[in-house]
């Protein structure tokens, strides 16, 4: 059985609660997500799939085609790949949402001396980017790994109250030969799931907005 790579990694410190800070009640309505535009040389239109969870705290995503490689039976574009989603998420009325962590799941089978990384931001429609928060892999690897990024809750982001701002996240991938042989091995790292158990799963964070004046 494989043993999963788990690296916590905390935005903006550690993921503290103010004192007395009390959550906001999930929204009771189903959420729906619309991928609006999909682009990139990890994600051809069709090949990613949104799902929110029953109870509102979460979504996912599973690709399906999204694997860097090197070495033999690499073509030289094949080293990285990336994938972009515009999403449109239906928000119940009184509600707006944020990112609160992100767990990105995926499998690498890296050579001795090669490299894997996987990397991420996201966004409002309007707003600024977040940082790229990377993560490396080094060979000689053959396992699924995971990695987990928190957002301190005085830190998260969310959409404006009122306004319609698609959600967007950019993800990349890519496998280095390093001190490897690309004549000799191939190594790759994927996100790639043809049985959905390999998804990057996306943290809601709901806060109430206030009431429209009469």
């Amino acid at each position: 059985m494989l043993n999963v790579l788990v690296a916590a990694v905390t935005l903006f410190s550690s993921v503290v609660t103010p004192a007395g800070w009390v959550p906001p009640p999930l929204p009771a309505d189903k959420i729906v997500i619309d991928v609006v535009t999909i682009n990139g040389t990890g994600c051809r239109p069709g090949t990613a799939a949104i799902s929110v969870s029953p109870d509102n705290t979460a979504f996912t995503v599973t690709y399906s085609e999204y694997t860097a490689q090197v070495g033999v039976g690499a073509k030289p574009t094949d080293l990285r790949k990336n994938c972009q989603l515009n999403l449109y998420v239906h928000v119940p009325q009184g509600f707006t949402y944020g990112i609160a962590g992100t767990d990105y799941r995926g499998f690498a089978s890296l050579a001795a001396g090669a490299t894997g990384l996987e990397r991420a931001n996201y966004y409002f429609q309007g707003n600024s980017p977040t940082s790229y928060v990377s993560h490396n892999l080094k060979g000689p690897f053959e396992d699924n790994w995971q990695f987990t990024d928190n957002i301190e809750v005085g830190a998260i982001v969310y959409k404006p109250c009122g306004e319609d701002r698609n959600f967007n996240i950019n993800t990349e991938l890519r496998a280095g030969v390093g001190s490897s042989d690309p004549k000799k091995t191939t190594s790759f790292v994927t996100m790639d799931s043809t049985d959905g158990s390999i998804k990057t799963t996306y943290h809601f964070s709901w806060k109430n907005c206030p009431k429209p004046k009469n």
